[in-house]
């Protein structure tokens, strides 16, 4: 998906259409915030962040619309170990770092990992579609205030 945040709305508004999805109020003020997004929020602190905006808006509309939005490739769903799901727009390949005491969720990248062969035992299970590294540990900001355990 391109970067820029109007650029980023178009292509999101043409693949809404190619897939058939209404482009309705809610579902373009949820694609803005989370395209404008760089904590990775989930759906509880998108419907925060959407509340005052849209008061008409339901934590269910929230979790309905990220999922279509997850099934039509628009945007990530970054998978934690955590219950609570993240979401980010889906763009170039990378992986992420989260922080296993303030859960915060960084961005990286890894050609070694991108250009790297699958196993053949792998291979042999079907088409791979997509492959991702999470890495946990402790940010250096947890690391310096002491917050380790």
């Amino acid at each position: 998906m391109p970067h820029s945040l109007k650029d980023q709305q178009s292509a999101f508004q043409e693949a809404c259409r190619k897939a058939g999805l209404r482009l309705t109020p809610q579902r373009l003020e949820i694609f803005s915030v989370l395209a404008r997004a760089t904590d990775h929020p989930s759906a509880e602190m998108l419907y925060q962040r959407l509340a005052a905006k849209m008061p008409t808006l339901s934590l269910d509309t929230v979790y309905r619309t990220l999922s279509t939005f997850a099934n039509h490739g628009l945007i990530n769903k970054v998978e934690t170990v955590e219950s609570q799901a993240h979401f980010e727009v889906a763009q170039p390949l990378h992986h992420h770092l989260i922080c296993r005491k303030c859960k915060e969720i960084i961005d990286f990248q890894w050609e070694f990992i991108n250009d790297a062969s699958l196993p053949s035992s792998v291979k042999a299970w079907g088409q791979v579609e997509r492959k991702s590294v999470v890495a946990y540990g402790v940010c250096n900001k947890c690391l310096l205030t002491g917050n380790q355990e």
